[in-house]
């Protein structure tokens, strides 16, 4: 392994008797889940898994050799692979070892206790550790300090805990002191253990033991933590010894084995938290899979001016430029930069401060990058000059930045295209089409102060100071910018519905920053003229004072923040796609379009766009769909001056004056289907037949009614009165109980087919028309709502005879298709029947989920939360397809109907056509197509390539 990395092998990962190794903390914070109402997740295998017996649950690595390697994330986690390869690659990685997943699977199994078989490893491995490092934990006079911190096959940071410098007792401080000769650094690192431990483990608040931190700071006429000198940090252990008694009843406990299982447990108990459920929730992390915990040998950043920590991406996460990118703080412990109490210095500066140790760091992250192929997100500790990987793993970044990622890692030689498609989380592209400000407006708007630009975008919105109002408000339909002075892991709700995140501490790489990256978020950070006051939910900065409530505005390429609410415009991509740019003048849209048409390459599914208007079909084609899945033939009864006609249509109680007002619609349908066809280039274009019910196009009884009255009150001319009485009784007649199982779709068809007739000559018309242009057009008539073969013969009848007459009056053959969606269970499992009539399936997702789980779209929403919390359900079915239920009625209908008509097309057009892990199942399935709204096509035209390169999305 470490011949695949150029350079010099280290010659040992031992640390000398006079250094004891300490390691930083990883924990780079997030956001928070909802409060303790969330039930918490059992951690548990697929059936069978439970209980298979490992012959091994806990993992070495030190001396320049690993028990595991990079390809075992789903037993050490993503640190502790990265680890073990760091290890075996030879880098300077202090020894530690890596307690696996499946133990964590076990401590839930067994009702949140550790197994004593794991026990004995763990303690087997910490005599190995100690060998390793020629220290001992709990010795009074040569102490071994470790830290134990979680580590999840998916990075999900600051969503567990961490526990730093265990081993530190009343005996090992002074025995620190004396081996080091530095006293403040040994009751540094102890109040820092009793702090953590007592959070984590023995679960005190943080802000009981702060209280005591700021209290002697205060008295200390101290601005920041280092102007503290050893006395003031032995009162502060004293301090919290006491409030560990007061709050737990028991004294600090002094046994450091004790205090091992105790971490080890926690952090194990740390996976079912609130915040690291919403977290998994959110990012559709899977409950079963559990966390490693790593327990390793520290290395103390905070052994004074010769000793930093810090943590850095190889090339720029906001917006993918390749330069050396992050932060370090001198004289401190990993938690201090990635928490944003202190903002700490850009990783340039790393050069003057400690040059020898930041040369060496170049040479390495720059053989990490080349070995892993991407981009990686690394931790160090220098102690004493000394520099120690803590960790790598590639790096979350935008969107923006991901594009520019892939498309250099290319150019350079390090990736192929193929490999640029697997590297970019589909999902993410879609941040590349968020608005920005608009330049003009933008600048005439005075800067009220600037901050470091975290993650690229426009913000604007009313500021809120917790996360939990910037949910409430969100809740209310308002938009928001979450203001803090630091973000913590716990406001990751907060974070979720906001616009974009604003802080007063913290730097590039601190909880907020990552963050706001990771999800899309426009962030600045470290804005330290804000005076924020979260208990008054006020900020001052320059002289002005922002209440809950006002706008803020910001920017987060550049960092500027204002008072005042901005208006946006559209993103650059969008830009280009409107034809407002030329792709020339946009480097960014020439590298986005570079990676789909390297999607193109590898994908098997084709993509179409769900678009009703000619101008959303020319977007759906800018955007590379080919081909419309889904035309709602409805929605173009609601263009400018046609409701009037739609509704003496709907009012006829004869089929002659219905016709009548069909006539009238008929040009109108027919030009809209002209558009349509002519923006897709001759490429297929599905159009469904009128859906809803009736009653849709007509106004609402309760108004009808209330207006009536009124005019009756005022005294209205007869006349006028009378055609709003005649409205009322027809609204009345067509009033359902149930109208998405009532009166529509393929039933409308059956009752009115001069509807169908209509619609039918419109369609094929508007084809001959572009047939007569020299345009090739296949129109594809899809019958909704079809659960029996029987209604789409029916259906098919007409289409077939009035197509004919078309064909005949017109002097042209045109090909067109008859299909149906497939939405009503019935369908599906009858797919053999109606593929008889049938030449394509598109599988209406929507309804189709609506009538198998018994749900409403539109009302889930009350109680889709519960269901959730309590693990009834993982995901939102309308928004991922639900793969046990739904899609074995999909696959069940695929099967059935090519079994009957080998040619069938298949195709889906619901929402989830643009779920970038629906449409791996789409593809697994053996679907043609995927059809999504027109500014999803680019997740799916990614989605689709990975899907047929076989990578499951998170991986």
């Amino acid at each position: 392994m470490a011949k695949t990395f150029a350079g010099k092998k280290s010659t040992s990962n031992r640390v000398s008797s006079g250094r004891t190794p300490v390691r930083k903390s990883t924990s780079t914070a997030l956001r928070k889940p909802q409060a303790a109402s969330r039930q918490p997740a059992s951690v548990s295998r697929k059936p069978g898994a439970g209980s298979r017996k490992p012959s091994k649950y806990v993992y070495f690595f030190g001396h320049g050799k690993a028990d595991g390697d990079r390809t075992m994330k789903d037993l050490l986690g993503g640190k502790g692979s990265g680890l073990a390869e760091m290890t075996n690659a030879g880098l300077p990685v202090p020894p530690g070892f890596t307690i696996s997943t499946e133990a964590c699977t076990l401590y839930y199994e067994q009702r949140r206790k550790t197994p004593e078989i794991v026990d004995a490893e763990m303690v087997e491995n910490l005599r190995k550790l100690e060998k390793a490092t020629g220290v001992r934990l709990g010795d009074a006079k040569n102490p071994l300090l470790v830290s134990v911190r979680s580590g999840a096959k998916f990075s999900m940071p600051g969503m567990m805990d961490t526990i730093l410098n265990l081993g530190m007792n009343d005996q090992t401080v002074d025995g620190i002191k004396a081996r080091t000769g530095n006293g403040r650094f040994a009751w540094d690192s102890y109040r820092r253990f009793i702090q953590m431990y007592g959070n984590v483990v023995l679960e005190i608040p943080k802000d009981a033991f702060e209280h005591e931190f700021e209290a002697v700071k205060k008295s200390a006429g101290a601005k920041v933590d280092t102007d503290l000198a050893e006395e003031n940090l032995v009162d502060v252990v004293k301090r919290y010894k006491r409030v560990v008694r007061e709050r737990s009843g028991k004294d600090f406990p002094q046994d450091p084995l004790t205090h091992l299982r105790g971490a080890r447990d926690a952090v194990f108990r740390s996976w079912n938290n609130a915040r690291a459920i919403e977290y998994r929730r959110i990012y559709d992390i899977p409950d079963s899979i559990g966390t490693a915990v790593n327990v390793q040998a520290m290395v103390f950043g905070n052994m004074g001016d010769r000793s930093a920590t810090g943590v850095g991406f190889t090339r720029n996460p906001a917006t993918g430029e390749n330069t050396f990118y992050g932060e370090f703080l001198v004289n401190a412990q990993g938690e201090d930069v990635v928490s944003g109490v202190r903002t700490p210095q850009p990783i340039s500066e790393l050069e003057q401060v400690l040059p020898q140790a930041y040369q060496e760091l170049r040479t390495i992250t720059k053989r990490l990058e080349k070995h892993y192929k991407d981009v990686q997100d690394f931790e160090f500790t220098i102690q004493d000059d000394r520099l120690y990987m803590l960790q790598t793993r590639n790096g979350k970044r935008t969107g923006y930045a991901a594009v520019i990622i892939a498309t250099d890692l290319v150019a350079e030689k390090l990736i192929t295209p193929k490999e640029a498609v697997l590297q970019v989380d589909p999902e993410s592209v879609s941040q590349l089409l968020a608005p920005v400000f608009e330049p003009k407006a933008w600048k005439a708007l005075p800067v009220t102060t600037k901050g470091l630009p975290a993650s690229p975008g426009a913000a604007s919105g009313q500021a809120v100071f917790t996360a939990d109002e910037a949910v409430e408000w969100t809740r209310q339909g308002k938009k928001v910018v979450l203001v803090r002075k630091e973000t913590v892991p716990d406001d990751i709700h907060g974070m979720f519905v906001a616009q974009g995140v604003l802080t007063a501490t913290g730097g590039m790489t601190s909880h907020a920053a990552v963050v706001g990256r990771q999800m899309g978020k426009p962030s600045v950070v470290g804005a330290g003229a804000l005076e924020i006051s979260e208990s008054a939910k006020t900020c001052r900065v320059s002289g002005q004072t922002i209440k809950e409530g006002d706008f803020v505005s910001f920017d987060g390429l550049t960092g500027e923040v204002k008072i005042g609410q901005m208006a946006t415009k559209p993103s650059e991509i969008l830009q280009v796609i409107s034809g407002e740019m030329k792709p020339k003048d946009s480097n960014l849209y020439q590298r986005f379009e570079k990676l789909l048409a390297w999607a193109d390459q590898y994908r098997r599914l084709g993509i179409r766009a769900n678009a009703d208007q000619p101008d959303q079909a020319e977007t759906a084609y800018a955007f590379g769909a080919r081909g419309i899945g889904l035309c709602r033939t409805e929605h173009m009864f609601f263009g400018e001056g046609r409701i009037p006609i739609v509704q003496r249509m709907i009012l006829a109680d004869n089929e002659k004056d219905r016709r009548a007002a069909l006539d009238e619609l008929l040009p109108l349908q027919r030009d809209d289907f002209y558009g349509v066809f002519k923006a897709m280039h001759g490429e297929a274009v599905t159009i469904r037949t009128i859906d809803p019910p009736l009653h849709e196009f007509l106004p609402k009884r309760e108004e009808l009614m209330v207006e009536i009255a009124r005019m009756e009150e005022q005294g209205k001319q007869a006349k006028a009165l009378e055609e709003k009485q005649t409205l009322l009784r027809r609204v009345e007649q067509l009033h359902e109980f149930n109208p998405m199982l009532g009166h529509r779709g393929v039933r409308l068809g059956i009752t009115y087919p001069e509807i169908t007739e209509m619609q039918t000559r419109a369609i094929i018309e508007a084809a001959c028309r572009l047939a007569k242009e020299g345009i090739k057009c296949v129109p594809e008539i899809m019958i909704p709502l079809v659960g029996h073969v029987k209604e789409l013969r029916d259906q098919k009848l007409i289409v077939d005879r009035v197509a004919a007459d078309v064909m005949k009056e017109q002097g042209t053959k045109i090909k067109y298709l008859v299909g149906t969606m497939i939405e009503i269970p019935r369908g599906a499992l009858t797919a053999d029947e109606i593929a008889a009539e049938a030449q394509f399936f598109s599988f209406g997702t929507n309804d189709l989920t609506q009538l198998t789980f018994g749900f409403s779209r539109d009302d889930i929403g009350k109680f889709l939360g519960a269901y959730q919390d309590k693990k009834i359900l993982d995901k939102d079915p309308f928004a991922t397809i639900d793969t046990v239920g739904v899609g074995q009625l999909v696959d069940i209908a695929v099967k059935k109907g090519r079994a009957a008509r080998a040619d069938l097309k298949l195709g889906i057009c619901g929402e989830h056509g643009g779920d970038a892990a629906s449409v791996h199942f789409f593809h697994k399935v053996g679907l043609d197509y995927v059809s999504c709204s027109p500014y999803r096509v680019p997740v799916a035209r990614l989605a689709a390539a990975q899907a047929a390169l076989q990578v499951r999305v998170g991986d």
